[in-house]
């Protein structure tokens, strides 16, 4: 009986030793996995904002282009432009207005057909007074990336002025300018009065650029590519 007792204590101390040492490697994977995360984070917001780094501007200082490029984002389901993207296109039609850009390329989600982000900012900018000629659609630009991508690849556009919200634009230009396209850029900051939007929006922004370090570094094709499209020359030679 004692000799059972003493075996049995044995197994214990030795599934017991088993268990610490299973929850040390655990911990110290995880410890090494945080600090990795966060250093690849770091790393990439760095790289990304480098990019941009004297090519943002405000919208009474950025540079004349050819074309303003407006990236979308959310559309109610009654086809209205949600506040920040109706702040994007207030920026767009205002820089058409005082010659800084000669068309406006809008790029944005048409992935279903129920949500159609491109018609809903053209309908927008047409009730604003911005000539129908000067507008070009991109239905593809499911993404930052893939919005800067076809933009150059698709649409010819090499020099261009990116227009979105402020805690989006450094990562709006550098993309476009890592992908060939001598982008500036203006932000918005209006819809800082979502305040609730604006803080989400800006804290998913670390998680985005290092998504795009790793779209730019694998140098992927957008989701959609095709045939090269002449919109923006056309819109441009209208002028």
């Amino acid at each position: 009986m004692r000799r059972r007792l003493s075996t049995l204590i044995g197994r214990l101390r030795t599934a017991g030793g088993a268990r610490w040492r299973w929850l040390r490697r655990a911990l110290v994977a995880g410890v090494v996995g945080a600090a990795l995360l966060t250093g690849g984070t770091v790393a990439s917001v760095t790289w990304i904002r480098a990019g941009a780094q004297g090519h943002v501007f405000a919208e009474a200082d950025v540079p004349e282009a050819p074309v303003a490029l407006v990236l979308g984002t959310k559309v109610h389901p009654d086809g209205t432009p949600s506040p920040f993207l109706t702040a994007r296109l207030e920026i767009a039609r205002r820089l058409f207005v005082a010659g800084k850009v000669r068309a406006i390329l809008l790029s944005g989600d048409n992935m279903n057909a129920d949500y159609d982000e491109p018609t809903a900012m053209r309908r927008w900018l047409l009730d604003n007074g911005v000539p129908a000629e000067r507008i070009v659609l991109d239905y593809a630009g499911f993404d930052t990336y893939d919005s800067c991508a076809r933009a150059k690849r698709i649409f010819g556009v090499e020099r261009a002025t990116v227009v979105t919200q402020s805690f989006h634009l450094p990562r709006a230009v550098a993309v476009c300018r890592r992908l060939g396209v001598d982008a500036s850029g203006v932000g918005d900051d209006t819809a800082r009065a979502y305040a609730r939007t604006w803080q989400v929006s800006s804290t998913r922004e670390y998680g985005a650029c290092v998504k795009a370090a790793v779209d730019l570094l694998s140098g992927r094709d957008p989701a959609h590519l095709g045939r090269r499209e002449t919109g923006v020359d056309d819109a441009l030679r209208s002028a």
